[in-house]
């Protein structure tokens, strides 16, 4: 059982959340994430790429003879740079998994849109507006970046920043279970993305 600081809106208290540790997997944090990636996955990531590039380089430019060149040269430096910059990956994607983080995304944007929307038209205006700190296990980069992207998506929250290695939100009532609606997004992105 770990325990998530809430830090409440206007007083400057931190209060301690008691959450549950879950079973997520992914997100091994080793400093090198790419050495068991096996040289037919690269090769495989690096033509895979190509052929994208030369797609776009067909709608854009067209299929001229005289720019077959023009197009090699650039096909090469868009997938090295692409390697370069977003490296192959082990983990393996899985459709079912896709697709129930796509339902549950779908889920908590109807929910949460529906509870922003009672909110606003609400006379009385229940809100508690605050800031949480979430422990994400996902590493800082390219992971952490799509989780808080994803996050960002759902009304009624908004990440804000980082704070000792934790992700902080600002949410419009902070007393509703966030940090287990963020958990619950977390693992679904590991188990549909990062799946390694």
């Amino acid at each position: 059982m770990s325990r998530v600081p809430l830090l409440a809106h206007g007083t400057g208290d931190m209060v301690w959340l008691p959450i549950e540790e879950s079973n997520m997997s992914g997100s091994s944090g080793t400093p090198d994430a790419n050495a068991g990636v096996i040289a037919g996955g690269f090769w495989w990531s690096a033509t895979s790429r190509a052929a994208w590039f030369v797609c776009l380089w067909l709608v854009l430019a067209g299929a001229d003879p005289a720019d077959i060149p023009a197009a090699a040269a650039a096909v090469a430096a868009a997938t090295w740079t692409s390697l370069r910059l977003l490296e192959p990956r082990t983990a393996r994607r899985s459709v079912r998994a896709i697709g129930q983080l796509v339902l549950l995304f779908l889920y908590h944007s109807v929910v949460a849109g529906a509870d922003v929307a009672r909110r606003a038209l609400d006379p009385r205006l229940p809100l508690r507006p605050g800031f949480v700190a979430y422990p994400t296990r996902l590493s800082s980069g390219i992971r952490r970046n799509v989780f808080t992207t994803l996050t960002s998506l759902l009304p009624g929250t908004v990440p804000t920043g980082e704070e000792n290695g934790q992700l902080v939100y600002h949410c419009l009532d902070v007393e509703q279970p966030m940090v287990a609606e963020l958990a619950a997004e977390e693992a679904a992105l590991v188990r549909a993305l990062y799946n390694d």
